[in-house]
């Protein structure tokens, strides 16, 4: 059951045009910057101070440090898609818990903090933007919080907020709701939403016309309302094919793929493989390489790494042609917009590891550029 307590908004995701080069990457007419900006979200019970900035090198590899921005337990993060704002959570499991707005110098790398807005629900730790709203996922408030966006980019109170109800099969863990990740469909006509709590990918009809004058409700409950998995699985993080056909579920618990074919809103599931063979119940992240033809998923708590699959053109479906051991608990990771590296952010080895790719096999090599910083736990480029 899902109880509205208000409406709500969503995202965009932004592409990135590539270049051509033997290691990973397509081609392209177009000159291509090599210097990429990238932000770095952290834990911040230790050293960290919160948000890092970097250049980094999508051509040799290696990060330069630029500027930084205290802000706690900034674990999710999301730059605007024109690079002007960058919108972070603060993970807190009390009334700390909030959606944290920036004003971002490119160039410079610099931050300058806006505002802050309370998200109404406990652990936020997804985020997202579609340029008129942010959107957090809460996991232990179970729910997903709305801000509307200011014309100076900040933060206006949380005005929507949907609260997920039920539980799953395993009592520690899915004793209740909990929100992982909200994407919106590549057509922009759905949002989903992954509730671990409760093995479901809810569904959300996007009005595109609602803004804060008129009032109207951004969300309508789809139909079906949601789509289920395999009880036990722990929906986490979904991630779209360049092409939009396809989706992927990463699932924490059951540490398998789910491969779905995507058509006008619907999930048709296609197949089940193992991303993680140990047991470990701690599956992350995944995404897919530009070029479309491998996809990538992180594992944690044992056997820590990156497990890789060669995707079919014709069906979707899925291959297991490697893994790729790393540093302790790879949360999240990300991939140049060119393709050649894939970059991991150890949250316990306190280290971004930066691994170069073959355009061939998918497979990974470590080039031992590691980017030091104090419990990493997100990584986005700037677009």
């Amino acid at each position: 059951m899902i109880k509205f307590i208000a409406t709500i908004c969503i995202i965009s995701m932004t592409t990135i045009s590539c270049t051509s080069k033997k290691t990973a990457r397509t081609e392209s007419s177009e000159p291509v910057n090599q210097e990429l900006t990238m932000l770095v979200g952290t834990y911040t019970a230790g050293d960290s101070k919160g948000i890092y900035s970097f250049r980094f090198d999508e051509e040799n590899g290696t990060a330069t440090a630029l500027s930084e921005a205290e802000v706690e337990n900034p674990s999710y993060l999301v730059p605007s898609a024109d690079g002007k704002f960058v919108y972070a959570v603060s993970e807190f499991n009390n009334e700390q818990a909030a959606a944290n707005a920036f004003a971002f110098d490119k160039e410079k790398g610099t931050f300058k903090l806006l505002n802050s807005q309370k998200t109404g629900g406990e652990d936020p730790c997804y985020i997202i933007t579609n340029g008129k709203n942010v959107i957090t996922a809460n996991y232990s408030g179970g729910s997903i919080s709305v801000f509307p966006i200011a014309k100076d980019g900040s933060l206006l109170p949380a005005s929507d907020i949907i609260k997920f109800e039920g539980s799953g099969t395993d009592k520690e863990r899915q004793e209740k709701a909990h929100l992982h990740c909200v994407r919106i469909t590549p057509d922009g006509k759905y949002l989903f939403a992954d509730n671990l709590g409760t093995d479901q990918i809810h569904k959300f009809i996007i009005n595109p016309d609602a803004n804060t004058e008129n009032k109207e409700r951004f969300l309508k409950e789809g139909s079906p309302a949601a789509f289920k998995v395999e009880a036990g699985s722990g929906p986490r993080h979904l991630t779209f094919a360049p092409n939009g056909n396809y989706a992927y579920l990463i699932n924490e618990l059951s540490g398998t793929v789910i491969a779905f074919e995507y058509k006008d809103g619907n999930l048709k599931e296609i197949q089940t493989i193992a991303a993680d063979t140990v047991g470990a119940k701690g599956s992350g992240d995944i995404h897919i390489s530009p070029d479309g033809k491998f996809l990538y998923a992180s594992n944690r708590l044992k056997a820590d790494g990156i497990a890789i699959f060669r995707i079919d053109s014709e069906n979707g479906k899925l291959t297991k042609t490697g893994y790729q051991l790393t540093g302790i608990h790879p949360r999240n990771f990300i991939i140049t917009p060119n393709g050649k590296y894939l970059l991991v952010a150890c949250r316990d080895s306190n280290a971004i590891q930066v691994y170069e790719r073959d355009a061939d096999t998918g497979l990974l090599s470590d080039i031992h550029k590691d980017i030091k910083v104090d419990k990493p736990v997100c990584l986005k480029f700037v677009p």
